[in-house]
């Protein structure tokens, strides 16, 4: 359900806010580490412990995020955010974690905002590099509009919607047998359903629709194909018209969606050319809800919505999954700078070197010992990434320099000390 808490202009939000974190809800912890502590922290959870009168768990419905997925995330909430922001989009916020939504709400000309949100779409999945995608569009007045000219009667509306909402699942044969023998639809209806929610395709169909001779007597129906040939306009002017097509069998049965409907979907590229892209789960979804705020208004007020709904979780989880198929590597801290010393009775050097390089607003670590050995600091920054070492000991300080080292090159150069904060951030920018 839709963000309720905003009533006129934009909104990016969460899910609709419970009192309660939901199931599913992710528990972050924040860890600042220099070896395997942040590892060791979440392993020690899954280890018998001895007995005590009370036991550290996760609540029910949670889960910890490491390090690693940590990055994941928020990478993907980054991502969603700015498009949001980008698109002119207000804060607003409810405790509960599972979708990413953007809402408008008002009066506005027909499919403007309908179609801005479908661009939303678009830029955030081509930004998150996902693969290929798909957003399927339908229109409940068009699918209300089919059930009433088959024949379905009025009273059976949702049944028929809920089975047709499964065709994404399931076969036409099975679906046809579920409206028939469970549902009590006559099989000559059901034929006639059959030949509309299997066609799919982009504005030709919907001008294809707009000349069949049993829609074109329902005003319904006519209502919804003329948003819809409007909707694809503006799609085109936006270009992205050829990531969406009109798909009859979309029908996402939630009494409180009143028109446009949507949902985006990732494809899986087929082993022989010509077959179709098989559709590989569902990461998007939204579509106009004109009545429902009027519901949990006392006085009744209208308030015109569309919106949208970024998946998260399924995309966090599928890229993830795609990460651990190809061996990927993910950096856990952002550090630019590790102050290093090969000798000893340095702490204090490094703590002026590390404190200039921070109020200059430069990442930077150093190693928590007073007496580190110089090779393990140096494999540190090699396992983490990080792209600078500072070295500092008794010759550097003598002659008033610095080392600098890259660690992908492992070259090293000197530098006047005071010249340390700028030939940092010189080198960093070019980076």
């Amino acid at each position: 359900m839709p963000q309720l808490g905003l009533l006129h202009g934009r909104a990016w939000t969460v899910f609709l806010g419970q009192l309660r974190r939901p199931p599913g809800a992710v528990c972050i912890r924040a860890v600042r580490s220099h070896s395997q502590v942040a590892e060791a922290l979440f392993a020690s959870q899954l280890k018998p412990q001895e007995k005590s009168n009370f036991i550290i768990k996760t609540p029910k419905g949670t889960r910890d995020l490491s390090p690693q997925q940590m990055v994941v995330r928020e990478k993907i909430l980054n991502v969603v955010v700015s498009c949001f922001k980008r698109h002119g989009a207000k804060g607003l916020d409810t405790p509960a974690f599972e979708l990413k939504d953007f809402d408008i709400a008002g009066q506005f000309d027909p499919m403007i905002p309908d179609a801005e949100c479908l661009k939303i779409m678009c830029e955030i999945l081509s930004e998150l590099h996902l693969g290929d995608f798909l957003i399927k569009v339908n229109d409940r007045r068009i699918l209300d509009g089919i059930f009433a000219v088959c024949g379905v009667p009025e009273s059976k509306f949702h049944a028929i919607c809920s089975s047709v909402d499964k065709l994404d699942k399931i076969s036409w044969k099975d679906v046809r047998h579920e409206m028939v023998v469970k549902k009590g639809l006559a099989p000559e209806v059901a034929d006639r359903i059959g030949d509309y929610v299997q066609c799919h395709g982009g504005i030709s169909l919907v001008e294809q629709m707009f000349q069949d001779p049993r829609l074109s007597q329902n005003k319904q129906a006519l209502e919804g194909l003329g948003d819809l040939k409007l909707l694809f306009e503006y799609l085109t002017v936006f270009g992205v018209a050829e990531k969406v097509s009109f798909d009859l069998s979309l029908a996402r049965g939630l009494d409180y969606y009143t028109g446009v409907i949507y949902e985006a979907v990732l494809l899986q590229t087929p082993v022989h050319a010509e077959e179709e892209p098989l559709n590989v789960g569902s990461v998007a979804a939204g579509g106009r809800y004109d009545g429902l705020v009027g519901m949990f208004d006392p006085r009744g007020h209208k308030v015109p919505c569309v919106g949208l709904s970024i998946g998260v979780e399924r995309i966090f989880s599928i890229v993830e999954q795609r990460m651990k198929t190809f061996g990927e590597k993910i950096r856990t801290t952002e550090t630019q700078v590790f102050v290093a010393t090969p000798q000893k009775n340095f702490l204090q050097e490094r703590l002026k070197l590390i404190a200039e390089l921070w109020d200059a607003g430069i990442k930077a670590e150093l190693m928590y010992k007073n007496n580190p050995k110089l090779l393990p600091q140096l494999q540190y920054c090699e396992n983490m990434g990080i792209p600078l070492v500072v070295i500092i000991g008794e010759q550097e300080l003598k002659e008033g320099v610095i080392k600098l080292r890259s660690v992908p090159s492992r070259e090293e150069v000197a530098i006047k000390r005071e010249n340390l904060v700028a030939e940092v951030q010189k080198r960093l920018s070019e980076s």
